[in-house]
């Protein structure tokens, strides 16, 4: 588990168009309802549709965030498209003990083997739920909840207000999406 009484860098991997961007600033919308301090925000340049993008949070429980730069080394990472990880390196610079947070179909035990057993590995069908749920392959929400039920880096009904103000009358179903993913998300330690 990671250790929220300090400051968690997070690196959001994802496709153009499937959300990190919009998963990352609804994280830190609901840690900073939470009292903490918090960030977000993308890195990305001219990419269309499909291509990889980046996103980062950091949450601090008492200490206010100075820093604006690019996660490089961060406490956990999140990939929205598992396919990413033979097109990218996501765990660059990834903290020893950090974690790696993925959505897959693929059984977990499956999964870690592909990782360096200094991490932990959490894994749900966050597309599965999304198309389920949503009745659409975008699964940024859904990718929340697992972040939130591995890592605890914030409450899961602290999303219920950043969700009701960008989805609007969508928000249910997203809520809906984030809690099945919090309650499917198997971890290995």
């Amino acid at each position: 588990m990671i250790d929220t009484t300090k400051l968690v860098e997070i690196r959001w991997h994802g496709r153009g168009g499937q959300g990190a961007v919009t998963s990352a600033e609804l994280l830190a919308k609901a840690a900073i309802d939470e009292g903490k301090y918090a960030q977000a925000f993308p890195s990305f340049g001219p990419e269309r549709r499909g291509a990889p993008v980046l996103a980062f949070d950091r949450i601090s429980p008492k200490i206010p965030i100075r820093v604006r730069a690019e996660i490089t080394q961060p406490d956990v990472v999140v990939i929205l498209d598992s396919g990413l990880v033979r097109v990218v390196n996501v765990t660059a610079g990834l903290k020893e003990n950090g974690m790696i947070i993925v959505n897959t179909k693929r059984p977990l035990e499956e999964v870690a083997a592909e990782f360096d057993k200094k991490w932990s590995v959490a894994a749900v069908d966050a597309t599965r739920i999304a198309q389920e749920v949503l009745g659409v392959n975008i699964v940024n929400t859904t990718m929340l909840g697992a972040l939130l039920r591995a890592a605890g880096v914030a409450k899961l009904e602290s999303l219920q207000e950043p969700l009701q103000e960008r989805f609007g009358r969508l928000a249910e179903r997203n809520a809906n999406a984030m809690k099945r993913a919090f309650e499917e998300t198997k971890i290995k330690e």
